[in-house]
């Protein structure tokens, strides 16, 4: 008789009673995600006592959620994101010796088949912008400059746009650029200072950002995947410490490693020598990656 009343449902025993209904051969991760799931849930509802409009409410948004989804847009990630939870899951999954660079997400407008470019290139095609010279060196966590190693960027344009958002107003693969490193280590393109921009704001995340009092605004940022072989993979950004949103990033994105100055140069010799013809930007910064 014991065994057959532990399946009645009691508010002070709800988690009990419906953990215990999982089958005997339920694979050993998904229970154990399932007992932690169930039971956060079931304490955040009782902490929160919802009203059944609330609750209605809830499921509503989360329905609307996914009506905003498709092939090209992913509401849910967004949700994600903007609760730090992508960043969370990254930090976890990313976790590396003192000293190696640190992750941040990957965004969702990365294109793998960005051209490889030499060294020192322009990844600006359209020659809109502010010019900037990027510059820095890839090196292990004693110090020593890696060779061969595939340096894949990108970044928005001056207006806060991918190319991949402006069809025929921007090149294809404008501000993208594939670089590999020589035996110094050292990488260097020419691009231009990037620009904040929002992320969709017009879905229901947006709404959640509205209520909550909080923008919608990423700040100015260049991407980074670096692989090499034998060595963990690095998803990253450098940002702008002086860009107004440094401090509210939508996503989470930001961590204090990852910030480079913006230097302006006005200095018509260096800038001759780069290949720009006056004032420009300059930003240095270097990546360590660790070893698998």
């Amino acid at each position: 008789m014991a065994k057959e009343t532990k399946g009645y449902f009691t508010e002070s025993d709800s988690v009990n009673v419906v953990n215990a209904r999982m089958g005997p051969d339920t694979d050993p991760r998904l229970a154990k995600i399932m007992e932690v799931i169930v039971g956060k849930l079931h304490e955040a509802v009782k902490e929160i006592e919802p009203t059944q409009d609330e609750w209605m409410q809830a499921i509503l948004y989360l329905t609307r959620t996914g009506h905003t989804s498709d092939d090209w847009r992913q509401e849910y990630i967004l949700l994600s994101d903007v609760l730090g939870v992508s960043m969370l899951v990254d930090a976890i999954n990313s976790r590396r010796p003192t000293g190696a660079s640190e992750n941040t997400v990957l965004g969702p407008f990365h294109i793998a088949d960005a051209p490889e470019m030499s060294m020192g290139e322009d990844i600006c095609l359209d020659g809109k912008g502010e010019p900037m010279f990027v510059h820095g060196r890839i090196l292990d966590t004693e110090g020593n400059p890696l060779e061969g190693v595939k340096i894949d960027v990108w970044q928005a344009n001056d207006e806060g746009f991918y190319d991949v958002q402006q069809k025929g107003i921007q090149p294809d693969f404008n501000l993208r650029g594939v670089f590999r490193t020589g035996s110094d280590g050292k990488y260097f393109f020419k691009a231009i200072k990037p620009r904040y921009y929002p992320i969709p704001a017009d879905g229901p995340v947006g709404d959640l950002l509205t209520a909550l009092g909080r923008e919608p605004y990423r700040p100015a940022h260049f991407h980074y995947i670096i692989t090499k072989e034998g060595f963990d993979k690095l998803t990253t950004h450098i940002f702008d410490p002086d860009d107004q949103y440094i401090q509210t990033d939508a996503v989470f994105g930001v961590k204090e490693s990852l910030m480079a100055e913006f230097k302006p140069i006005d200095d018509k010799d260096k800038a001759q020598a780069i290949g720009f013809d006056g004032l420009y930007y300059d930003v240095e910064h270097d990546f360590v990656m660790a070893r698998l």
